[in-house]
Formats: C-alpha cells, sequence, structure tokens
C-alpha cells in the first residue's frame, strides 16, 4: 500500500494573527542575522553540503514513520545539519526546506510560515546547537561521545520546538496549555527517539564514510562532485520511497485531532503541488515520487544558490 506524505506543519487559523505576526518579526530578525553569519563562516569547503543536507532533509521529510498511539513521525534534521554545518547555516537550511514546503506544496500556513520557522529553523538549530556542544564537551570526541551528543541534541531538537508550538497553540487562544503542553510534548517525546536514532545513522555513516565531513579544523578542500553526486543519489532515492509514507497523522494532527481544533485549520490560499502529489498525474506512488523529486531539487538548487552568494559577497 501507497500513501502520499501528510502535512507536517502548523497551518493558517491554528494561531492568532498577533502571535503569527510576533514570530514573522523574530524569525526574520533571526535569519537575516543568520545570512550575515553565514557569509564569515561559510568555507569553500562547506557550500556544497548546504545544498545536499537541504535536499536529503526535504527528502527525508516526506517519510513519515509509525509510531505509539496511532500516530507518525518526521525527521526534522536541525541536528544533522547543525552538527555538520554550525547554527547559521543549519538555520538557513532548514528555511530553504520550511519554506519550499509552505510555498510549493502548501504544507503549513503562509501566515504560520513565521511561527514553523521559530520553532524549527530557529528553536530547533538553537537547542541542536547548544545541547551537542555541551555534551561534546562533557563526553569527548570519540565515537561513544559524538553518537550520545548527537542522539540528545536530535531528541531535545524535536521535543523542545514541540513545546514552543504548544505554547502557540496557547497564546492564540486555540487549546489551553494545560492540554496542548502535556499533549505535543508526550506524543513528540516519543517521536523525539525517531529523530535522534535517524541522526546516530547518519553520523555513524559518515564516520565511517567520510569522517573529514564531521571535522570542522581541516581546511583541505571537499571534493564537491563526489559530494554533490552521493548526495543528490541520497535524498532522490528518500524521495522515491517517499509513497512508503505512514498513513496515520503526525504529531501536531493527531493532537488537534484528539482535542477537538482540528477543524479550524484553513484551506491554503492557492495550491501548485499540494500535499506532495504532483497534479495531472493519475497514479499517487508516482505524482508523489515526482512531487517529491521536483521538490528535493528545487530545494538543493535554492540552498545551493543561497550558500555560494552569502559566499561571494564574502570575498
Amino acid at each position: 500500500m501507497f500513501y502520499a506524505p501528510l502535512p507536517m506543519h502548523i497551518p493558517d487559523g491554528f494561531l492568532s494573527v498577533v502571535v503569527s505576526v510576533i514570530l514573522w518579526i523574530i524569525s526574520i530578525i533571526i535569519i537575516g542575522y543568520a545570512l550575515r553569519r553565514v557569509s564569515q563562516d561559510l568555507g569553500e569547503r562547506q557550500v556544497p553540503l548546504m545544498g545536499v543536507l537541504a535536499a536529503a532533509i526535504f527528502a527525508g521529510q516526506m517519510l513519515n514513520f509509525s509510531v505509539t498511539g496511532g500516530t507518525s513521525g518526521h525527521l526534522l534534521g536541525a541536528a544533522i545539519a547543525t552538527i555538520l554545518l554550525g547554527p547559521w547555516a543549519g538555520a538557513l537550511i532548514l528555511t530553504c526546506v520550511v519554506s519550499i514546503q509552505a510555498l510549493i506544496f502548501q504544507d503549513g500556513g503562509i501566515l504560520a510560515l513565521g511561527a514553523n520557522l521559530f520553532n524549527m529553523a530557529v528553536v530547533g538549530v538553537a537547542v541542536s546547537y547548544f545541547a551537542f556542544t555541551s555534551l561534546q564537551k562533557m563526553f569527548g570526541k570519540n565515537n561513544w561521545g559524538l553518537f550520545v551528543s548527537g542522539f540528545v541534541a536530535a531528541w531535545l531538537s524535536i521535543f523542545i520546538a514541540a513545546l514552543c508550538a504548544a505554547l502557540e497553540l496557547a497564546l492564540s487562544g486555540t487549546s489551553p496549555a494545560n492540554i496542548a503542553v502535556p499533549a505535543m510534548g508526550g506524543i513528540h517525546a516519543i517521536i523525539g527517539i525517531g529523530e535522534g536514532l535517524i541522526t546516530v545513522g547518519a553520523l555513524a555513516f559518515l564516520r565511517a564514510a567520510r569522517n573529514d565531513l564531521l571535522d570542522k579544523t581541516t581546511l583541505e578542500p571537499i571534493k564537491g562532485k563526489l559530494v554533490w553526486g552521493v548526495g543528490l543519489v541520497i535524498a532522490i532515492a528518500l524521495a522515491i520511497l517517499s509513497p512508503l509514507a505512514s498513513s496515520h497523522p503526525d504529531g501536531l494532527e493527531w493532537v488537534a485531532e484528539q482535542k477537538g481544533f482540528l477543524d479550524i485549520a484553513q484551506p491554503p490560499l492557492y495550491n501548485i503541488i499540494p500535499d506532495y502529489v504532483m497534479p495531472g498525474i493519475s497514479n499517487e506512488a508516482v505524482a508523489t515520487i515526482t512531487a517529491g523529486i521536483i521538490g528535493t531539487l528545487i530545494v538543493f538548487g535554492v540552498a545551493l544558490g543561497v550558500a555560494y552568494f552569502r559566499r561571494r559577497s564574502a570575498t
């Protein structure tokens, strides 16, 4: 049985206009600062990784995985992006992914996009960075320390981002804090385990295959064509597997359904490739794979373009 990936992010209607606008402003300020910092911090050796990571995270997010209670989770990717490229590049990678999801695939509302960026590109990345760097100082940079630090950073990125979303729902009057916080925190504590395991798996693969990507101190250039080729192949392979995504609602949708506010979600203002299904293709699996590949390539191009533009502006 094949399924199209489900929408994953906060839709319009869940948050009040005031909360949405405030989070838009905060996100614009922080992401704007991230753009400036990337110009200073991003080396030529790291530029291809921004495009590859963005593409892989986009495709990976389409593969919802089942968790307990008839719900599903999906990759956030903030931890792996931050571990490999640092917080400022990580924030831009998640910004590219989440923005394309909203603008092209109608996953998450346009008014709510500021909140989705805040939760994932700002909070998710910041939590990942501080958790990972703090734990690395405690455990060291051996394999054991790397994997434990990566798992905890990934788990916390999911859990804290979910608590932020719950508080935003409460501030918007959508669901009281004493209901939204335990519900969102409880289900995402479980989803975070999946995020942690995926992150550890990615780190183990990189440690074995390309340990140099984990070493931020070396200035030796990364072979760009190899990184691009292998990374894009992996990302496109994930997109091809997207019809195997779980049919269960994701954590936010499950909480909204259980707590009775799912019906206040507003439909998108327009449709381009809604719900990750390419219009005009009758076979749903083929339509989903096509949409996934198109999205993967768009995200790759946008993230790579941002990286090169900021790198050149710094020289």
